[in-house]
């Protein structure tokens, strides 16, 4: 008899966390549990995200006029990353 793991692994490269899901969603929950359940792995993943795109922000240190500049312009392009602005650092 193949067990669960193995019937769920087959021929794809699925990790433990995958497995645990279609186990917990092959017992059968109810609709509005499922929806809980992607719920909470949004949230987990978009946690991450922010925090990335914190990480990114912080870094680039964009001001308020770069934001303007790179929604209004065809070829958008931080105030701080002009040809002028990289002149001045060399």
């Amino acid at each position: 008899m193949v067990s669960t793991s193995e019937q769920f692994r087959g021929s794809s490269k699925l990790n433990d966390m995958q497995i645990s899901l279609l186990r917990l969603f092959e017992q059968g929950i109810s609709e509005s549990e499922e929806l809980e359940v992607r719920k909470m792995l949004m949230d987990y993943f978009d946690q991450g995200l922010q925090k990335e795109l914190k990480e990114v922000l912080d870094k680039k240190k964009y001001s308020t006029q770069d934001y303007h500049k790179m929604l209004s312009d065809d070829n958008p392009q931080p105030a701080s990353l002009t040809p002028q602005a990289l002149n001045r650092i060399h």
